[in-house]
């Protein structure tokens, strides 16, 4: 048990460094992501529409109550396809105004999350049978490939993500679990066959 704790521990400094390095040395981090021109304007508007109402917003909206029948839902998609052909469309993630930047809590956070990640990628490498370098380095490399497309194809799916941000944030995922795995494979041993 301690050795796998140790492989999770080196796991997520590996996945926490690339991570860090991704995003503050490199334009990965940054990729897609662009700044509204004449932001104040938009942000005037959300502030009086939403004031202190946090949360993930889709626009056009469909008008439906929580409560709404099978028939309401299907005459709603009906004009909800008009709207997407003639109106903008989009998502908000919105904080009224007190929102922090980096801070030591949120480093935690995402320090906490790829120790996890490299602890699940531990238990895996210290259970399977697989005992060649190649085959473990491919089995992290499968679970790396399965992480990264796990949410970025489906939100750029039906969300329109863009692609360069989904194939940057994707590259950052797999890269993260192939250095996590690294570091633990050398500390956690295959089990033995029979």
């Amino acid at each position: 048990m301690l050795r796998l704790l140790i492989a999770a521990v080196a796991g997520g400094v590996a996945m926490f460094v690339w991570s860090s390095i991704a995003h503050m040395a490199l334009p990965l981090g940054e990729t897609g992501i662009r700044e509204l021109p004449n932001d104040e304007a938009v942000v005037g508007a959300l502030n009086t529409t939403l004031g202190t109402q946090d949360g993930f917003y889709i626009f056009p909206g469909t008008g439906l109550a929580p409560d709404a029948t099978a028939e309401q839902q299907e005459a709603a998609m009906k004009d909800y396809d008009q709207k997407l052909a003639t109106r903008s469309s989009g998502l908000i993630i919105y904080h009224p105004p007190g929102e922090e930047g980096l801070t030591p809590k949120r480093l935690a956070i995402e320090f906490a999350t790829e120790l996890f990640e490299a602890f699940i990628l531990a238990i895996v490498l210290a259970t399977t049978v697989l005992t060649s370098f190649a085959a473990r380095f491919g089995l992290v490399a499968a679970i790396g490939a399965a992480a990264a497309v796990t949410t970025n194809l489906p939100y750029w799916n039906w969300y329109g993500f863009p692609v360069d941000y989904r194939l940057s944030y994707m590259s950052i995922e797999f890269v993260a679990y192939l250095a996590a795995g690294l570091a633990a494979m050398f500390i956690v041993r295959p089990i033995a066959k029979g």
